[in-house]
């Protein structure tokens, strides 16, 4: 057992809660307290009714998501949204939500963890939201169809690919998630293959313009890493077990 309080100082300081602008509905750091001990610890892309209650029913009670309880936004605590409130209270559920901080950080973050996995070598970081860089910039070491095999693999599903690059990339940029609008911007930094999760139609366009690989892995895909790299973490720290709660949306 750990005390909440403990677990939570610990993570808010491993991933610098307070020190990392991020979206404001966000709201990182701990978003629903429970009684004050944990047991057991979960991981989860998205703080939703599905994993609340897959969390219930194996006895996690301190669930690590990536997008939070109040990703939607401001609304009222009515319906669907009153009764996953009141699921994660019965079951004394605390909820600790990481977005940004999870997506940059140097160890268990979606991208460093997604760079480990695809084995690039000479990762900095790159690419620069909310006042500070998010993702990484690697040296390639492999042919583009060779990476793509390798991150199929890694992710364990299809990636889409726009193939208007190099066949030999030499610099590859990685930033998990819905990144893809940001395309030309991750260009004008020297970038000739990006990895992301999603795009907007147009992306496919302009990696036609741009001549660069636009490699799609999906937005849940890339990023269960952070997740469970930092669940992983704090469990060998607590001395805790701990579960990957898999719900993914097909995007």
């Amino acid at each position: 057992m750990a005390a909440l309080t403990e677990l939570v100082r610990y993570a808010n300081e491993y991933l610098r809660i307070g020190a990392i602008q991020d979206y404001e509905n966000a709201l990182n750091g701990l978003q629903l307290e429970n009684g004050g001990e944990v047991h057991k610890i979960g991981a989860a892309v998205d703080a939703s009714s599905r994993s609340i209650a897959a969390a219930a029913q194996t006895g996690i009670d301190f669930l690590v998501v990536h997008h939070g309880m109040f990703w939607p936004g401001l609304r009222p605590i009515t319906g669907a949204w009153r009764a996953q409130v009141k699921l994660a209270l019965r079951h004394d559920l605390a909820i600790y939500s990481a977005h940004l901080p999870l997506d940059l950080h140097p160890v268990v973050g979606n991208n460093a963890q997604l760079v480990a996995v695809l084995g690039l070598q000479n990762a900095e970081p790159f690419f620069e939201a909310k006042g500070q860089p998010i993702g990484l910039r690697a040296c390639g070491n492999s042919s583009r169809a060779e990476l793509v095999t390798r991150l199929e693999n890694s992710l364990g599903g299809p990636v889409k690919i726009f193939a208007a690059g190099p066949a030999e990339p030499k610099t590859i940029g990685v930033v998990s998630g819905g990144a893809g609008g940001e395309i030309y911007g991750v260009a004008r930094e020297g970038v000739d293959t990006f990895i992301t999760g999603e795009a907007p139609h147009w992306a496919a366009i302009a990696a036609e313009e741009l001549q660069i690989n636009l490699l799609l892995g999906g937005h849940y895909a890339t990023e269960t890493f952070g997740v469970k790299a930092f669940a992983a973490h704090l469990a060998e720290r607590f001395n805790l077990p701990w579960e990957f709660i898999d719900h993914p949306t097909g995007l």
